[in-house]
């Protein structure tokens, strides 16, 4: 679910100066390329994050400096319960690392998006990182998480002898209109 080893410039990146918005179309190659270089996440190709930066920007969101993409996440509203932002993927560069910018990300995703009361996403159990994001959201928020399989590895696995980990579903929720914040969160508390 979170990318954990892309590899880019050495951290010399001023925290404040990121600025965290919804993404432009052009923003989908850098997307790609945060994707790509994480050796973590499932890689779409460059034109599905083009299409999803233009027709899903409501409900996503990518940090950056100038034009530099440091940051997204994809997510979106289930069609079934629209009250209910689904995080489909979440990558933080590796200079960007270690000052909380996937946590910021979250918080100002979920704030923008009006109507949720509740956010989804997919982790395997061993993505570490991940599970500490969204249970910290979810601590942060005030929220329950609920954790059951929503795909097994069978599901997953290509065939063969390819092993996929299972995809567990964490909902959190319902989050307490009164969790939302306008004000800039400080990244000093993930």
């Amino acid at each position: 679910m979170s990318a954990s080893d892309v590899s880019s410039p050495p951290r010399n990146i001023d925290v404040p100066a990121i600025l965290i918005e919804a993404p432009a179309i052009d923003d989908g190659v850098e997307c790609w390329r945060l994707a790509r270089e994480s050796n973590v996440l499932d890689v779409n190709s460059r034109y599905a994050y083009l299409l999803w930066c233009r027709d899903f920007a409501e409900t996503s969101v990518v940090a950056k400096v100038g034009r530099r993409v440091l940051g997204f996440i994809t997510g979106y509203r289930r069609p079934e319960e629209p009250n209910t932002l689904l995080v489909w993927q979440v990558a933080v560069d590796s200079a960007a690392r270690g000052h909380g910018l996937a946590g910021r990300m979250l918080n100002t995703l979920f704030d923008r998006v009006p109507g949720v009361d509740h956010m989804e996403t997919t982790i395997t159990p061993d993505n570490d990182a991940s599970i500490a994001l969204f249970t910290g959201f979810a601590k942060r928020r005030g929220a329950r998480v609920q954790v059951t399989e929503l795909f097994s590895g069978d599901q997953l696995a290509h065939g063969g002898d390819d092993d996929h980990e299972p995809e567990n579903k964490y909902r959190i929720g319902p989050i307490p209109a009164t969790a939302r914040t306008d004000r800039p969160v400080d990244t000093r508390q993930f």
